[in-house]
């Protein structure tokens, strides 16, 4: 596959961030022994990490804004371009040593989400998509599932963690999925949820209560292996609502009516 300038200035930066992690996921698996545990180790492999990749990307375009997880936002003066990054998605998979944990970078141009890059350097699996161009598997171009029934899919979700809100919402969502699925997987990490939906693995995700960088790079990879990515009301306003839910067409627009059932009355 042809990448642009820019695509691969991304590529480089997660790479390289991801290197970072590799080792120190090492050494979190050989803490996990400890009284006292990773925790402080992996917040500084998750700002490192952050630094790798805006170092790299503003070396390569310095006038573009920058919005990550663990710094201040950078305005820029493009006003065009923004990069929209998550260093470590999936740190609580990262602190326990569970291997599913990625680099997220995307190029959003005039509001649009134009180039994304998700890496996992635990399983050395590298997402990448332009807009117009398809999206990718360490050079194998993806297609999201063709299943059209949703008694035949497996779908993935996000779980509220400890101090989200809305733990009671999400079980009656919960409830209403897991009556007409084959099954449901939560990762720990929705940038590889989108990217497995991406990659034909999930049939179909949903969550709330998202930054953008959980979803921006995703939110690409799924449109351009063929699928749909939306809010729940089937609207654009993703990264403002910080809700999403996608799969192919079938399975996204069902998936809608079922997290939107009613709550039912006592």
């Amino acid at each position: 596959m042809a990448r642009s300038a820019l695509l691969n200035v991304m590529v480089q930066a997660a790479l390289k961030a991801g290197k970072s992690l590799g080792r120190d996921f090492g050494e979190v698996q050989n803490l996990q022994v400890s009284v006292k545990g990773p925790g402080d180790f992996v917040s500084a492999a998750d700002r490192k990490a952050e630094k790798i990749v805006r170092e790299e990307l503003l070396k390569a375009r310095p006038t573009y804004a920058f919005l990550g997880e663990e710094s201040e936002e950078i305005k820029g003066t493009d006003g065009a371009h923004r990069w929209i990054v998550d260093p470590l998605d999936g740190t609580t998979n990262f602190l326990h040593g569970i291997p599913a944990f990625a680099v997220s970078i995307a190029l959003e141009r005039n509001g649009e989400i134009v180039a994304a890059v998700v890496f996992n350097p635990a399983s050395d699996e590298l997402y990448t998509a332009e807009r117009g161009g398809g999206a990718f598997l360490n050079d194998r171009r993806l297609r999201v599932a063709a299943r059209r029934v949703l008694s035949d899919c497996v779908i993935g979700c996000g779980v509220p963690a400890l101090g989200k809100r809305n733990h009671g919402k999400f079980l009656v969502e919960l409830r209403h999925v897991m009556g007409e699925v084959a099954g449901i997987r939560r990762l720990g990490s929705p940038t590889l949820d989108l990217a497995y939906v991406a990659a034909g693995r999930f049939d179909g995700f949903w969550e709330a209560e998202l930054a953008p960088w959980d979803m921006a790079a995703g939110i690409l990879l799924i449109r351009e292996a063929g699928g749909f990515a939306s809010d729940w009301d089937g609207g654009a306003a993703i990264l403002e609502g910080g809700a999403i839910v996608a799969g192919n067409e079938h399975i996204h627009k069902a998936l809608i009516e079922v997290i939107k059932r009613p709550i039912p009355a006592k």
